[in-house]
């Protein structure tokens, strides 16, 4: 790589390190705990039980690994040292933190890929109300009482970190359930789908409840069933009959004991007793691909293949994928997938531009919806044409409706007419500066604050969603930035000079902004501007290497020239969300080879998820 570039791709990837090239080692590390952690983690009375003179030899790497990790954790989080101790300055923690991260990651992968935990968790929202949908062909959404789930692992909410069972939980299931079985019972659809017998001439309600059962069950479970897994649904229903209540009514009363079973609520695989990591069985491999790129419950041609063992066939599981992300309920995944990795499902929840200055978006709620699913529709055009990744940062085409291209500024004849104003493909003209991620309204307005631009979230937001190299939180007490006022109205950049001129503050701002300082000509709600503050607007920008951009077609020219970076925390953020879990340093080994297959194949879409589906902590399960 040539010195220049290795310069450049260092000033974007690594986080706020003033001495980029300098070498560190593990004595500048051990120096760095001495100066600023023994002194409350010593042998004598270690603060968390936590000595670091155990900590002192290279060989503690290997050691003591998970230890290790959390250290960097903390110290890259800023949560250690404590406030009100002398702290490292920010070039200082950035160094440590990335040295050890490397340092970690080659321990970890010198063993080999590996599987990698599965923990059990429950169903999430989306996962739940979309199971319901499949499984009794109902399409009404019963799960708008259940609790919003939180964000875990890689920032998504099919974590399982975060996917416990309270007990509001538990009252809540109980109340959807009864609430499906409910609405299925009256939908003429529904009753097809899951009461497929009936007590009548030679067939008594107890074998009728038998075979709705014995049908029921391996759908709601996404695997066979035993008699034990059958009898405690039975003798439900029994119980009811034994009431004097009606066929129908004890049955539902079975099924609603099914919908709020663990077995149901939760996923669970059989437990790997060898000491070797092994393929998964069918099953949990169906049940993984279904609520990797459905968020649902597997469907019978899944468990069909399950059920014969073939569903681990190379060409059989590729050839699923690819079924399955034509299937329309591979837009749940994209969307759940999109908008939790761009942040942009806050435009629905807490983010809102100002209604006055921004009226326009606030009037109008078509709009608005327009705006929240371009990113969404784009991706999914861009995985259902197997089109390249690299779209994603620019793009000679984008999805748009006839709001969308009024806001940009466009007007583009879509090459079908359609007076429906629904979403089409078109084809961007030159200089239109809409294509890619950057282009978007979505992507503009969550990186914004409610009145107006900001370079630093922006460039947080780059850092972060793009790159997989968000900076360090800043440090305490902060100074807010004054308002653009008074008789000489000044710019955002004339307003953030403030931070870039105290030093604590610099070494990171000089990363962060010039990246926001590149998008200044969109504004708040994304359109095109010229001037800001009544001043022509100031789109250039500095790397803290010397190279120099203006505006954001020469900002994603700068973003291709660092592809691998941008690939990787793609590959990185779906590994995750596709196991539903924090990801491990061993991971990390994974990540790379999914960045190789993708990158061999030319960064298509297509390639991303089968290398994905493919990896070693997607297929196999851990040993005990």
């Amino acid at each position: 790589m040539p010195l220049l570039q290795r310069a450049f791709a260092l000033a974007l990837a690594l986080p706020c390190v003033s001495a980029a090239f300098a070498p560190y080692t593990f004595t500048d590390a051990k120096s760095l705990l001495e100066t600023h952690c023994v002194q409350c983690h010593d042998a004598k009375s270690p603060a968390a039980g936590l000595n670091l003179r155990l900590f002192t030899t290279p060989e503690s790497l290997s050691e003591r690994a998970p230890k290790w990790n959390t250290i960097l954790t903390r110290v890259r989080n800023s949560e250690m040292p404590p406030r009100g101790t002398p702290a490292p300055a920010a070039d200082q923690r950035e160094a440590f933190s990335t040295w050890l991260y490397g340092a970690l990651k080659q321990q970890a992968c010198s063993g080999g890929l590996t599987a990698g935990p599965a923990p059990l968790r429950r169903l999430n929202r989306s996962q739940y109300a979309s199971t319901i949908r499949d499984l009794l062909n109902l399409h009404v959404d019963v799960s708008t009482a259940l609790p919003l789930d939180g964000a875990g692992g890689e920032g998504f909410d099919n974590a399982a970190e975060t996917l416990f069972l309270s007990p509001v939980h538990a009252e809540k299931y109980l109340d959807a359930a009864k609430l499906a079985l409910d609405f299925a019972a009256k939908d003429k659809r529904s009753r097809a789908k899951f009461l497929v017998a009936a007590p009548g001439p030679g067939k008594s309600p107890h074998q009728a409840a038998r075979e709705i059962l014995e049908n029921f069950l391996p759908r709601a479970f996404r695997r066979p069933i035993t008699e034990p897994d059958l009898q405690p649904y039975l003798e439900l229903f029994d119980l009811s009959q034994k009431a004097r209540a009606a066929f129908e009514e004890s049955i539902l009363y079975a099924l609603k004991g099914v919908l709020v079973s663990p077995q149901f609520l939760f996923r669970a695989e059989a437990p790997n007793t060898t000491p070797q990591a092994r393929l998964l069985d069918d099953y949990a491999l169906a049940t993984r691909l279904s609520y990797f790129l459905w968020g649902s419950t597997p469907d019978s041609l899944l468990l069909a293949l399950a059920e014969t063992g073939k569903l681990h066939d190379p060409e059989v599981l590729q050839g699923q994928v690819a079924r399955m992300l034509r299937n329309e309920k591979s837009f749940d995944f994209v969307q759940s997938f999109v908008e939790q990795w761009l942040g942009t499902r806050s435009l629905a929840q807490t983010i809102h531009p100002d209604a006055k200055l921004f009226a326009v978006y606030a009037a109008d709620e078509e709009l608005r919806g327009d705006v929240r699913y371009q990113p969404v529709l784009f991706f999914r055009e861009i995985l259902a044409n197997n089109l390249s990744l690299l779209n994603l940062i620019e793009s000679d085409f984008t999805i748009t409706t006839r709001k969308l291209q009024k806001l940009y500024g466009l007007n583009v004849v879509p090459p079908r007419q359609d007076k429906s104003g629904q979403p089409q493909r078109i084809e961007l003209p030159a200089n239109s500066h809409r294509g890619g991620l950057l282009g978007m309204s979505a992507v503009l307005v969550v990186s914004s604050h409610p009145q107006r631009t900001s370079p630093v979230l922006r460039g947080k937001w780059i850092l972060d969603a793009m790159l997989g190299t968000p900076p360090p939180p800043p440090p305490p007490d902060v100074p807010p930035l004054e308002e653009a006022t008074g008789p000489a109205p000044r710019s955002v950049r004339e307003l953030l000079a403030q931070h870039r001129a105290n030093p604590v503050c610099a070494s990171c701002h000089s990363r962060i902004d010039p990246l926001g300082f590149a998008l200044e000509n969109y504004d708040a709600l994304g359109r095109w501007r010229t001037e800001d503050g009544g001043k022509p607007v100031d789109a250039r920008a500095m790397l803290p290497d010397g190279t120099t951009f203006e505006g954001p077609d020469q900002l994603k020219a700068v973003l291709l020239a660092q592809k691998k970076l941008f690939v990787r925390n793609l590959a990185n953020k779906m590994l995750g969300y596709a196991l539903g879990r924090g990801l491990t340093l061993k991971d990390s080994c994974v990540v790379d080879t999914i960045v190789s297959e993708v990158e061999n194949q030319n960064y298509s879409a297509a390639s991303l998820v089968n290398a994905v589906v493919m990896s070693v902590p997607f297929r196999y399960q851990a040993a005990k």
